[in-house]
């Protein structure tokens, strides 16, 4: 009863629909009771009196139970965003609703596809992440040599990328025993391993395990068949291991000309080509172009599927270039390698990255050969592609990122978007995306407020020591962004100075 009555209290706006409810079968129950009572009907104001109750009646009727069913489902999405002291199973609540949501289909590997994994599970649980199997052809662990394990890496790191509890799924999975017989080993391997002996079948031990594991959707590895992929340069040089093309690249100062797999009639996994199909929203990348992304692509009949999904389709580009794979790449170099590969125009809508970055970060991996991806808007559209131009970069333990979270949000708006299109506001893949929406932008707009609030008091705290300094505010007008980040460059610009002017005074010695 406890539930009930926090069900009906005043914040969850559910007493004006019951409200409704009740008056709309008063209504009802008038014209039956006019009905009854008249012996006669000889006025068109007793048909009135009769007929206007009852169909007003019946109107609010359906209206109040559609309603109500709308509000009770936003009820339950609040609670579990918030995670409170809400009791969920005191609701009305069948854990399956949350089935409902939009089908998602991430395609890629390493990082980029698990960043992508971590922001699009708050919306919705119907995610296939679809997850290149390209260790083939590397030295094996200890632990794959042991067990006899197919290269499960991506499909391991995918599995946490979805799990409720991330950092204990990861301690999990990739525990290393460390004496006796089972030393060297790790807990993920085994774990896979007798999945794999009690089912028969490595798939099946996969999707077993995402219901075992309780994680959020399902990872498919995108082949069963043994592969290697290669790389064929500008050079006509060809190289058969994954993890010597970008060394291979330097060596000989050319470019990938293609891509390829041998064998090239790679089958894909069960499921993979089903899921494709029946998607409302297909995810390419982002991740190493040439090693993760166009690699799945190439399976049998994958691009093929893609092409022919009513889904819509999204290519996320990588914020940095990858060095020995796709140096000076813009984002529609990416796009066009991906066609040139596929043979098929597979992707809809762009989602390039167009927010700052800090010179630092930068500089950093200008060092190790990489640079920021241009979003040449022009071009991508000569390509067929739309262009979402959003700031989908963060900096996280030094690394430059991509922002998962705001990444899910314009992806999960867009489909929310052509759901309404479609006119299907009502139904509960719309209610639950539609609720999660909300509840998101309450809690960004109040960290954009906390963060306002910070900024005004650095700025009194900058505009008073500047005073007491005696700086006035005018001055040269410099850009915004040189504003922003004047005294880091400026402390670049000196670093680099006092590097040149030592390396002339040695130059000079000699």
């Amino acid at each position: 009863m406890k539930g009930f009555f926090r069900w009906l209290k005043k914040s969850t706006k559910i007493k004006r629909w019951i409200f409704l409810i009740i008056i709309s079968v008063a209504l009802t129950c008038f014209a039956f009771s006019k009905v009854l009572t008249t012996t006669e009907i000889s006025s068109i104001n007793q048909i009135i009196e009769i007929v206007v109750p009852f169909v007003i009646g019946f109107v609010l009727l359906v209206l109040g139970i559609i309603f109500i069913q709308k509000r009770t489902l936003e009820i339950l999405v609040e609670a579990n965003e918030r995670n409170n002291d809400i009791n969920i199973n005191s609701l009305i609540f069948n854990k399956n609703v949350y089935e409902k949501g939009p089908k998602v289909v991430v395609i890629g590997g390493g990082t980029g596809l698990n960043m992508v994994l971590k922001g699009i599970k708050k919306y919705t649980n119907n995610i296939t992440a679809i997850v290149t199997v390209s260790d083939y052809g590397e030295i094996a662990t200890d632990s794959r040599k042991e067990l006899e394990l197919k290269p499960i890496e991506d499909i391991k790191t995918s599995m946490i990328s979805l799990a409720n509890h991330e950092d204990n799924m990861e301690a999990l999975l990739n525990y290393k025993f460390e004496s006796g017989k089972l030393a060297n080993l790790s807990f993920g391997d085994i774990y896979l391993s007798a999945m794999q002996n009690v089912y028969g079948d490595f798939t099946k031990a996969i999707e077993k395990s995402n219901k075992v594991l309780r994680v959020v959707g399902k990872v498919l590895p995108v082949t069963l068949d043994e592969m290697e992929i290669c790389a064929e340069l500008k050079d006509g040089t060809v190289v058969k291991e994954k993890n010597k093309i970008s060394e291979t690249v330097y060596e000989k100062i050319t470019k990938i000309e293609r891509i390829y797999l041998t064998p090239s009639n790679c089958r894909p996994a069960p499921g993979v080509l089903e899921a494709i199909a029946d998607a409302d929203a297909i995810i390419i990348g982002p991740g190493n172009l040439y090693t993760n992304v166009i690699p799945n692509l190439l399976i049998k009949g994958v691009a093929k599927a893609i092409k022919e999904s009513k889904a819509i389709k999204f290519y996320v580009s990588n914020v940095m270039t990858e060095p020995g794979q796709t140096d000076n790449y813009s984002v529609s170099d990416h796009i066009k390698a991906i066609t040139e590969h596929t043979r098929e125009n597979i992707i809809d809508y762009c989602l390039g990255n167009v927010g700052e970055i800090v010179p630092e970060y930068v500089r950093k991996y200008n060092k190790q050969g990489s640079d920021i991806v241009d979003v040449d808007t022009a071009k991508i559209k000569e390509l067929g592609v739309n262009v979402l131009k959003k700031d989908i970069v963060k900096i996280e333990n030094g690394c430059i990122r991509h922002d998962t979270e705001e990444i899910a949000k314009t992806i999960m708006e867009f489909i929310c978007n052509d759901l309404k299109f479609k006119n299907k506001q009502t139904e509960t893949q719309y209610v639950l995306l539609n609720s999660k929406l909300k509840a998101k932008k309450k809690v960004d707009a109040k960290q954009k407020k906390s963060h306002k609030k910070e900024k005004d008091l650095s700025e009194i705290i900058k505009e008073s020591i500047n005073k007491a300094l005696g700086r006035g505010k005018k001055g040269r007008k410099t850009s915004k962004f040189r504003n922003k980040y004047r005294d880091r460059i400026s402390s670049i610009e000196h670093a680099d100075m006092t590097t040149q002017k030592n390396r002339e005074k040695f130059e000079s010695k000699f």
